[in-house]
């Protein structure tokens, strides 16, 4: 059994998060940390970390980016893995965290869906296969109240596809200010807004009278949940380093 400390129980995903490891047999929330201590809950919730001297396996986070120092201390002092699922990290808290896993255990991932960490390992196989004999283009699609284009999860297929290729890549995201031919060493970034579409992402591997594409659609924001409950039952009594989607997938392929 793992128990987990929850940090945002009582926002939207961690209220989320909470249904989850209530229907599953391998896992248990046994506190939550949040500033709004008004929802009821099955465990106690805690307004500050240091209140709490409940005994865990594992920290979620999936709160907002400024109560995340203090959780790291807290982690720290309990010696505890830290699951980091809240998006919009500064530069900086990025470095913070990456320091802190020399002393505990810290997984980190841009996008939480274990679906789309696997679309990632499935790019970077194909295009070690496929080398600068395709084309490959990225299509994301978001609702219309996101703000950035493109998406992080789309830049960090992008990123992930540069990093197997053998040649420099040149991401580019808008052609119609350009005339002139595609190079090999492109990638294409696209973005779509519209709606309430949670998230949908394409690569398309293109090349000479054959196409591949790698697509992922996620239906609810609940994927991203279900993938923080199952890195915090892959965190349990792992000891100090970086851990990611990789990691974790890397036990199934």
């Amino acid at each position: 059994m793992t128990r987990i400390i929850l940090n945002g129980c009582n926002g939207k995903m961690g209220q989320v998060i909470t249904r989850l490891a209530a229907d599953d047999d391998e896992c248990e929330i046994v506190a939550g940390f949040d500033i709004n201590d008004c929802l009821p809950n099955t465990y106690p919730v805690f307004t500050e970390p240091d209140q709490c001297d409940i005994e865990a396996d594992v920290i979620i986070d999936f709160s907002h980016p400024s109560a995340l120092d203090g959780l790291l201390k807290y982690a720290q002092k309990k010696k505890l893995p830290i699951v980091v699922a809240t998006t919009g990290l500064s530069g900086e808290q990025k470095a913070e965290l990456s320091e802190m896993s020399k002393s505990i255990a810290v997984f980190f991932s841009a996008n939480m869906s274990v679906g789309i960490n696997l679309l990632i390992e499935l790019a970077k196989k194909a295009t070690a296969v496929l080398g600068d004999m395709f084309d490959i283009e990225i299509v994301e699609q978001h609702h219309n109240q996101k703000l950035d284009a493109p998406s992080g999860t789309a830049l960090a297929i992008a990123d992930a596809i540069a990093e197997t290729r053998e040649q420099p890549s040149e991401y580019v995201y808008d052609r119609h200010s350009v005339r002139r031919k595609r190079s090999k060493k492109e990638i294409g970034l696209h973005a779509v807004r519209g709606g309430t579409i949670v998230g949908k992402h394409n690569v398309i591997f293109a090349g000479q009278d054959e196409i591949i594409e790698i697509s992922h659609e996620a239906a609810s924001k609940e994927v991203f949940a279900a993938g923080s409950v199952k890195a915090a039952k892959f965190m349990k009594g792992k000891t100090s380093g970086w851990y990611s989607m990789t990691e974790l997938i890397g036990e199934f392929i």
